[in-house]
């Protein structure tokens, strides 16, 4: 870890030790030629310490995840101890105006990394952030949340074997860690490269905010940050009432028909073989197939559409503990 310098420059901006400001991260404006501002938060100490960057909306309809930097910011949990705080509630801001997942141009950002200063409008935003905000931070949180329907279980997401990344995910507190592979062209993968550690909070669905997820979110950054020796004096990090489940791996339990879809297991649930799980019917009521978990685990995401086809997930269960915490 290298810590700070006297004064940070971030996108031509000078920020000395105990300044707070606001910069604009300014790309492109919307055809109408209205400037769309991407406001970053930053507030750094007085005393020297690590930089730590919380990245949220990089999805514009994952308001879960905008709602989490949000409240680290409105409540001051942001104002560190030692070091700087970076915050950006929202990267995605073309998507979060239309609560779309994509940019304009159609393309997932989390797809786009590390990006071009010539490629596509999501390429550029991507290269921007990479050489402009990545390079003076010495950790990232990155705050996602389920999509099409599908709610997930508060949970970091790492990858095997990364000892730091593993203890920093037990400091979180979450429910549950996932391990997980780094998705190429992903910011979690290109952070990976510049060894960055940087712990993916899932939790929640898209264009939803739910309280349970939000204090998971703000609860584990808090953790977090006093591990680092950066939390302000007037906040308190709590103790997780349980001890995160580290799953090796899980898998989806998918639609055998279309239909109408209930689900009866309920997220953070632990679940035995031949248990039900829900029911799909028709709206003629000549169907009523019941959904078993094929094996024993936790549910880490459950499919709350009223609506699915065959093929559709409607659950992610656990089906491997690693128990070597």
């Amino acid at each position: 870890m290298t810590l700070e310098k006297k004064t940070l420059t971030i996108l031509n901006e000078t920020i000395a030790p105990g300044e707070s400001k606001e910069v604009n991260f300014d790309v492109a404006n919307l055809h109408t030629s209205t400037p769309v501002n991407v406001p970053i938060i930053i507030e750094r100490s007085k005393r020297v310490g690590p930089t730590v960057l919380f990245t949220a909306g990089i999805h514009g309809d994952e308001v879960n995840g905008i709602e989490i930097v949000r409240q680290i910011i409105a409540k001051g949990i942001n104002k560190p101890k030692i070091g700087t705080i970076i915050c950006i509630p929202v990267i995605n801001i073309f998507g979060f105006l239309n609560l779309t997942r994509e940019f304009p141009d159609g393309r997932d950002l989390n797809r786009m990394f590390p990006g071009s200063p010539k490629g596509s409008l999501a390429s550029r935003v991507a290269h921007k952030l990479v050489t402009e905000i990545i390079p003076h931070v010495d950790y990232v949180m990155d705050f996602h949340t389920g999509g099409s329907g599908r709610f997930n279980a508060p949970q970091i997401r790492i990858i095997e074997g990364e000892i730091e990344l593993k203890q920093l995910a037990k400091i979180f507190g979450a429910p549950f860690v996932l391990y997980s592979k780094n998705l190429n062209k992903s910011f979690r993968n290109t952070c990976f490269k510049l060894n960055k550690p940087l712990l993916l909070f899932e939790g929640g669905k898209s264009v939803h905010i739910d309280d349970v997820v939000t204090n998971s979110g703000v609860n584990g950054a808090k953790r977090v940050l006093k591990h680092l020796g950066m939390l302000n004096v007037a906040f308190k990090a709590s103790i997780p009432k349980k001890d995160c489940v580290f799953i090796k791996d899980s898998k989806w339990v998918r639609a055998k028909f279309s239909g109408m879809f209930k689900a009866s297991a309920k997220i953070n649930s632990k679940v035995a073989k031949g248990d039900l799980l829900g029911n799909i019917t028709d709206p003629y009521g000549k169907l009523n197939f019941f959904v078993k978990a094929p094996n024993s685990g936790y549910i880490i995401n459950v499919n709350e559409s009223p609506i699915v086809y065959q093929g559709d997930a409607l659950f992610h269960i656990s089906t491997k503990l690693n128990d070597k915490n």
